[in-house]
């Protein structure tokens, strides 16, 4: 995680945006006031809002902890794509 103030991004924008998509970074830009900023990637963003949507429904949350717990118990199905 990276914790630098606004000026500091302002001067190295583009590397502070590079280390955060290329390294999966989030860097928190600290400003006055305590009216900080958290910058992450579009990647890790759409994971964590897709992780909100499935754990705000008590059912969607249940199957996938079930579907987690057959995988670990190795009951797997395979199916083969055709072509």
């Amino acid at each position: 995680m990276i914790a630098t103030n606004f000026s500091n991004v302002r001067n190295n924008f583009k590397e502070v945006c590079d280390r955060v998509v290329h390294d999966s970074d989030i860097a928190i830009i600290t400003r006055k006031n305590d009216e900080n900023v958290v910058l992450m990637s579009q990647v890790q963003y759409d994971n964590l809002m897709e992780n909100l949507y499935i754990r705000e429904s008590k059912a969607n949350y249940q199957w996938l902890k079930e579907s987690i717990q057959q995988a670990e118990a190795g009951k797997l199905v395979r199916f083969e794509v055709g072509d």
